[in-house]
Order: C-alpha cells, then sequence, then structure tokens
C-alpha cells in the first residue's frame, strides 16, 4: 500500500465521521493530495477489491506447489511446479515474487558447504618446493619418503587420515 492509498483512506474516514464539518477539497489540499485522485481512488475499490481476491486464489496455487515434494522451493522452482500441474497453470516468474513477498512466504537460502570452505583454507600458497624433480632412483630406496593428507568429512570435525 503506497502513501496516497493511506491518505485516501485518512480522508474518507474522516469524511464518514458524523463530525466532520471539512469538505473533501479541503481535505485533500490539507493532505496534499488532488481530489481527482481521490475520486480515482474511492472509484477503484471494486478493482482492488477483485484484484485481492485474484491475489489469493494465485497465492493458493502457489502455497500448492511450494508444499509439493516436501522441500520448500524459490520462485524459479515454484514457476516450473505449476506449469508441471494439471492443469498447467502459466505465471509470470515476477508475480510469483510479489505474491511470496505480499503474503510472507519465504524460501530458505542454502548454507555454504563447511568441507569447501575448508578445502578453501587449506588452499593457500604452502606448496612445498619439488626438490625430487621426479628422480626417485637416484637418492636409493627409503631414502626420500613422501607424505599426504586427507581430511576425511565424520562426526568429529577433525578427522585427518596421514599417509606416507
Amino acid at each position: 500500500m503506497n502513501d496516497s492509498s493511506c491518505v485516501f483512506e485518512i480522508i474518507e474516514k474522516t469524511v464518514s465521521t458524523s463530525e466532520n464539518r471539512l469538505s473533501i477539497s479541503s481535505l485533500c489540499k490539507m493532505a496534499g493530495v488532488s481530489r481527482s485522485g481521490y475520486y480515482a481512488w474511492v472509484k477503484a475499490e471494486a478493482f482492488r477489491q477483485a484484484q485481492e481476491e485474484q491475489d489469493r486464489k494465485d497465492f493458493e496455487l502457489i502455497l500448492a506447489a511450494y508444499k509439493r515434494r516436501g522441500y520448500k522451493k524459490d520462485a524459479r522452482s515454484i514457476y516450473m511446479e505449476l506449469l508441471h500441474m494439471d492443469p498447467p497453470v502459466i505465471m509470470n516468474v515476477k508475480k510469483i515474487r510479489r505474491l511470496m513477498k505480499k503474503f510472507h512466504l519465504l524460501c530458505p537460502i542454502r548454507k555454504a558447504n563447511p568441507y569447501r570452505q575448508l578445502a578453501k583454507a587449506l588452499k593457500t600458497n604452502t606448496v612445498a618446493d619439488n626438490l625430487l624433480q621426479r628422480q626417485f632412483e637416484d637418492y636409493g630406496p627409503r631414502m626420500v619418503l613422501l607424505t599426504d593428507i586427507t581430511y576425511l568429512p565424520s562426526a568429529h570435525p577433525s578427522s585427518i587420515t596421514g599417509i606416507v
């Protein structure tokens, strides 16, 4: 609801009271809105009611698509679910987002993968110099040992395997 609609509602409530001695023209002038705008707002009441009813019906379809398959969806997923309904419902993604915002239907944002963050943190410039240059035989058996550390995802966050 925008500011002018609120002003027009206040003017309408003021005019409908029995103690009111002001004309609509003076009330509109005090509120800083046009008289023609006020009358257009009054005339469009039936259209606003019909639009609200249509929004409720469309939101029921959106809610059915949102609850389908047991997980929460965003506007694009809801759009695809509506297309696959029987009969298919064609609705703009912008309208789906507008109705989701209007009726406070939220889609949870995916959490970041902690293992990916851990891998990124380990991917610093700590690579050791290549001293062997792939010449293992020059040094003899068991003269050079190589290691590898692997982080394994499990119940305990610090599961590490070290291989020599």
